[in-house]
């Protein structure tokens, strides 16, 4: 019998001036998925604090939390394991320059390996759930749809 956890999850949805919100195309474990960009609380962090050390592992730029947006209310498995997600998305906002490269193609991955990640801003009245790979992702967007 596998064990059983959980697995939290923090994200930032991050909407630019021109009204365009940022998402990230991955590739892991030879998946590829689009999502918002965030990952994996670790041991000993808060959730903010593990939002804000995700930012810079992977955007190399520092953001504020502006509020907390959604966490979610229904089972989601993992598409890895066999933990539950848990994921908290929180409205985020850039403090430093905005210091990673956008492309406009899905998965336009610069380089090889066995974790790819490439960051595209995708204009919300462009928006649509379909375009996220993971079902909590793609409640966020359609929440979002509505909220703005």
């Amino acid at each position: 019998m596998s064990k059983k956890f959980f697995n939290v999850r923090v994200y930032g949805v991050l909407i630019n001036t021109d009204n365009q919100v940022l998402i990230s195309d991955e590739r892991e474990y030879g998946i590829d998925f689009t999502k918002f960009p965030g990952g994996g609380l670790e041991y000993g962090e808060g959730l903010i604090e593990g939002l804000k050390r995700e930012f810079i592992e992977e955007c190399n730029t520092e953001v504020e939390v502006i509020s907390h947006f959604y966490t979610t209310d229904f089972f989601v498995k993992s598409a890895f394991n066999d933990s539950q997600i848990i994921s908290i998305y929180y409205l985020v906002r850039a403090v430093s320059d905005i210091r990673f490269t956008t492309k406009t193609a899905l998965f336009d991955f610069d380089g090889e390996g066995d974790t790819l990640q490439s960051f595209r801003w995708v204009s919300l009245s462009e928006l649509k759930e379909d375009e996220f790979t993971f079902p909590a992702d793609q409640y966020v967007a359609n929440l979002l749809l509505k909220t703005i």
